[in-house]
């Protein structure tokens, strides 16, 4: 992981509704720190930095650098809350690290070779993403930034699901784990051209070819 992220925030005595939308008003986000051995702890976030890193793909699969009021520790992004309508973040959950304990995280796939995959370049088939992330079990110093799918040997109508995936040394996907290879990925023809060989095909069928 090359990205060192590091979010700085205050502590916060004052809890609740009013206080959650006193905060915002101040331009901070209402936030809270839990896990380990450590009490829950409340705080508050610049609104301004934490959108700056909201931007940055990798932040939501990084471990990062936790500073309240000068102590440090290590975190990462459990859950985002966001406002409906506007989409700005309203509140934030971090979980803390702990070196030797599994951690439960929401990874981005990276999708590479549609354009050259079979299936879209000679098969007219189009690319359907069934899901752009996934929840991974791992010890923090295995968390990867992302887990690559190669589409490129693709034909229509394959699919490529989660049991194929390739994932790092020490990766586990939790939804495997319960069973559920759910679909990532695939490759169909749009459906006008499905409408379009099945009239064709009844056609011929009709004219006894």
């Amino acid at each position: 992981m090359t990205e060192n992220f590091v979010v700085i925030a205050e502590a916060r005595a004052d809890q609740g509704k009013g206080a959650s939308r006193r905060l915002r008003r101040a331009g901070n986000i209402p936030a809270i720190i839990y896990g380990g051995t450590e009490a829950p702890q409340a705080i508050s976030v610049s609104a301004n930095e934490m959108g700056k890193h909201l931007k940055i793909e990798a932040f939501y699969s990084h471990i990062l650098q936790m500073k309240v009021d000068g102590t440090e520790q290590q975190v990462v992004l459990k859950d985002l809350q966001r406002h409906p309508v506007t989409g700005l973040a309203i509140h934030a959950d971090f979980l803390r690290v702990q070196a030797g304990h599994m951690l439960t995280v929401h990874v981005p796939l990276h999708f590479k070779g549609e354009t050259i995959a079979p299936g879209v370049k000679t098969g007219g088939g189009i690319v359907e993403h069934h899901t752009n992330q996934v929840d991974v079990e791992c010890l923090p110093k295995d968390l990867p930034e992302f887990i690559e799918v190669d589409l490129s040997n693709m034909q229509v109508n394959d699919s490529i699901h989660l049991s194929e995936l390739t994932l790092p040394a020490g990766v586990t996907l939790v939804e495997l784990k319960h069973g559920n290879d759910a679909p990532v990925v695939s490759i169909h023809k749009p459906r006008g051209a499905v409408e379009a060989d099945e009239e064709t095909e009844e056609g011929d069928e009709a004219e006894g070819k």
